[in-house]
């Protein structure tokens, strides 16, 4: 497993109902940024998506956003997306989630919506498939994440699952102990290491 030099999150382009999905957002923000590990993520400046970018930033991090031509100003305007250290404009949600993996060593996702959603099942379709094996975090806020959980569950009691062991993301409650946990992840040495490390889901 490579060092963890870079930190893709997904995450909601709004602020969602609690005030604990944004304080998470700025906690994750700022540990990336205190602990010099880049943030690639959607490019939006607003909600979840903007507290974490803004939390990098303040914390002295380097920030990249990937963005689909067709959501600048829906998501965040051109002058927004200038104080971004990099900013990638894609052509399409494929071609901007081909390179959210490409420039990132492992995954974290936040509450959000189904676009969030759809980004954590497709990168863990990858896992599945043999195709990464880069860590996946699921920061399960206030329990946001548990009817997903106990969806994977009843996916796998009925069958449908045949490799659960690649499709077993850390599940945290905590979002201080995301980036300590990813750093002991990449400092691990192969796969014995790795299942030490994933406890559960």
């Amino acid at each position: 497993m490579n060092q963890i030099q870079s930190v893709c999150v997904y995450c909601g382009s709004s602020s969602g109902r609690s005030p604990a999905y944004g304080d998470a957002a700025r906690k994750l923000g700022s540990a990336l940024g205190e602990a010099g590990i880049r943030l690639v993520y959607g490019g939006g400046t607003r909600g979840i998506m903007g507290a974490v970018s803004d939390a990098v930033k303040e914390s002295g991090g380097q920030v990249t956003g990937i963005i689909p031509r067709f959501l600048i100003d829906m998501e965040a305007t051109e002058r927004e997306l200038q104080h971004l250290d990099e900013l990638v404009v894609t052509e399409d949600m494929h071609e901007r989630k081909h390179l959210m993996f490409q420039r990132s060593d492992a995954f974290v996702a936040l509450p959000g919506g189904i676009g969030t959603l759809e980004e954590l099942v497709e990168i863990m379709t990858w896992s599945q498939l043999g195709q990464h094996e880069k860590p996946v975090v699921i920061a399960n806020i206030e329990g946001f994440w548990d009817p997903l959980a106990r969806l994977f569950d009843h996916m796998s009691a009925e069958g449908f699952i045949h490799t659960a062991q690649r499709v077993r993301p850390l599940v945290i409650d905590d979002v201080a102990e995301i980036i300590p946990r990813l750093v002991e992840l990449g400092a691990a040495e192969g796969d014995e290491g790795r299942a030490e490390i994933i406890e559960r889901l």
